[in-house]
């Protein structure tokens, strides 16, 4: 019977599949690297969430023959590592991407119209508030997208058919398809900066892209934008942000993931006012947590059933047997 580590639970219906289909799933210790160290020698397949494989990890899993990630990103996966060793890495790119949409939809609803504020006032019964702070209409305002994969390209269709927004969009690929008609293309990263009302990040980290987004995105803003990273924290200098924030560069931001994850209790974001902060779960939804499971427990059963994967991630040359 082949082994299925799962350091980080799942929803049942993913256990479920795999169990169906006659592996043994084991929950692990934990998510930290001596926890994995532990775990991974009797694996021949994990299924990932949130913790970092580096060499040392794979290199003790000598089963391992298939990692699937539950939802997309793989950046704290040694992708060379795994190529090397025969690994396949999978993961479940259409599981999350309207879940994550929808959330960046509510950040923008929220931030125009001042929700969180609006909220903390009125359970102080403070409603004079509703003659202090006025939010904005979203029709007709630009939304700027950096990144037009499979989020973006939700979102963007949300924004302008949903809200009547007008939809901006600047993508890193070269091999990018052809933009929708309702999406004008920009030319360069700084355009979206400069023409949003709200810019939203929508690409992934891959290790050559960090700290792209600094004080200079944000002082090409409008003093009344708004700045949305529902994608990875290491894509911005958060202090730069912080600075644009304390010295209202831009109106305000929206931020699910950061730089240290979960912030260090003296983090600036958690004393400012005009930014909206959730715990990186843009994708945690029932629903979404199913899919998320249900796709990486396939991509599991694939590989191990000795098919090609639906989401590969890597190709690895000489797979382990």
């Amino acid at each position: 019977m082949k082994t299925v580590l799962i350091p980080h639970d799942i929803a049942e219906e993913g256990k479920d599949f795999l169990r169906e289909r006659g592996y043994l799933v084991k929950l692990g210790r934990g998510s930290d690297k001596s926890s994995l160290l532990l775990d991974v020698p009797d694996a021949d397949a994990i299924l990932f969430r949130n913790e970092a494989y580096d060499a040392e990890v794979l290199q003790a899993a000598k089963k391992l023959k298939v990692m699937s990630r539950h939802g997309v990103g793989v950046d704290k996966v040694d992708l060379k590592a795994a190529e090397e060793l025969g690994i396949w890495v999978t993961n479940g790119p259409t599981s999350n991407s309207n879940t994550v949409a929808e959330m960046a939809l509510g950040t923008i609803i929220a931030l125009g119209r001042n929700l969180v504020a609006s909220n903390r006032a009125t359970h102080s019964l403070d409603f004079e508030f509703r003659n202090r702070t006025i939010g904005i209409d979203l029709q007709g305002k630009t939304l700027a997208l950096i990144g037009l994969g499979k989020i973006g390209l939700l979102l963007a269709q949300k924004a302008h058919y949903g809200l009547g927004m007008k939809v901006v969009a600047f993508d890193f690929r070269k091999d990018a398809k052809s933009f929708p008609s309702y999406v004008r293309r920009l030319e360069s990263f700084d355009d979206a900066f400069r023409e949003g009302d709200f810019v939203s990040i929508h690409y992934p980290s891959n290790g050559n892209n960090d700290r792209t987004i600094t004080l200079k995105q944000f002082k090409l803003m409008k003093k009344s934008a708004y700045f949305i990273n529902l994608a990875r924290g290491e894509l911005l200098v958060e202090k730069d942000l912080v600075e644009a924030l304390s010295s209202s560069l831009i109106a305000g931001a929206a931020l699910d993931v950061y730089d240290h994850e979960p912030p260090h209790e003296n983090n600036p974001l958690l004393a400012l006012e005009n930014v909206l902060l959730t715990p990186h779960n843009a994708s945690l939804t029932t629903d979404c947590m199913v899919r998320m499971a249900l796709h990486a427990a396939q991509g599991i059963d694939e590989v191990l059933s000795g098919k090609e994967p639906t989401w590969p991630v890597n190709h690895p040359g000489n797979p382990r047997k």
